[in-house]
């Protein structure tokens, strides 16, 4: 079953301390942090992210592009995020798809909830990530100590020892 996620992308921000207090002093750095995180977690997790920011009083016809293989949605003038997310959920909605939206805004949580969709509040997901990145790290070092010297568990004291003394020159 393929999993899709569609994140609220100021509402997260607001919502994760660490990005709510950078936001207040750098959006930009702000946005690319929550990009860059979900970029990771779209990798490791095999679902489907789509991250949706609001540009409502912004002018234009709204824009979308890939960062790191992550879909990045600007909504279209007098358009609200909310309102891109529940055509999203509409568009994306199949057979063997479940998707899920990320937002602490509990109207938008059970508007979508009643197109389909799941909802994951802002708190949860953050975990998620957060259990993402303790998982790659284990699995980083586990990988570079088993694979740092694969004959290392197959030889004897005694072959290792002299393989050490030739390595030495003596």
């Amino acid at each position: 079953m393929e999993q899709i996620l569609i994140v609220d992308g100021y509402n997260i921000i607001g919502a994760w301390p660490e990005l709510s207090k950078l936001k207040d002093t750098d959006l930009e750095g702000a946005r690319d942090g929550l990009i860059h995180m979900l970029a990771e977690f779209q990798s490791f997790s095999g679902m489907k992210v789509y991250l949706v920011f609001d540009a409502y009083m912004v002018p234009g016809l709204g824009k979308k592009y890939v960062q790191n293989k992550l879909a990045v949605l600007y909504t279209k003038e007098k358009e609200t995020a909310d309102e891109r997310i529940e055509r999203l959920v509409t568009n994306l909605m199949g057979r063997r798809k479940e998707i899920f939206v990320a937002t602490s805004d509990m109207i938008e949580q059970h508007v979508i909830f009643g197109k389909g969709a799941l909802r994951m509040p802002a708190k949860e997901l953050l975990v998620k990530i957060k259990q993402n990145r303790k998982e790659v790290r284990e699995r980083i070092v586990s990988e570079t100590t088993t694979k740092r010297n694969p004959f290392g568990g197959k030889l004897s004291d005694e072959m290792k020892a002299k393989l050490e003394r030739w390595r030495r020159g003596e």
